[in-house]
């Protein structure tokens, strides 16, 4: 599952970055990593993405939210 596909609200685990090395450094650097919990707080319909990682709102596109493999917190 994806970040774009993940649903308000819920908390998740990053599983996976696949994008281009300069974008995956610089989410990297601002702590979303492998294993980090992030919480999805808004999407709309063109797919973009507010989130909450390790106390701090970000906000991204589509493309990227696609990009960002999560798994659902047990």
């Amino acid at each position: 599952m994806t970040l774009r596909d993940a649903q308000v609200g819920q908390n998740y685990i990053v599983k996976e970055l696949d994008l281009e090395q300069v974008i995956k450094r610089r989410l990297e650097a601002l702590g979303l990593i492998h294993g980090t919990k992030v919480q999805l707080l808004n999407q709309n319909r063109k797919g973009d993405v507010v989130f909450k990682v390790r106390g701090t709102r970000l906000a991204i596109g589509d493309k990227i939210a696609a990009s960002i493999f999560i798994e659902e917190v047990a």
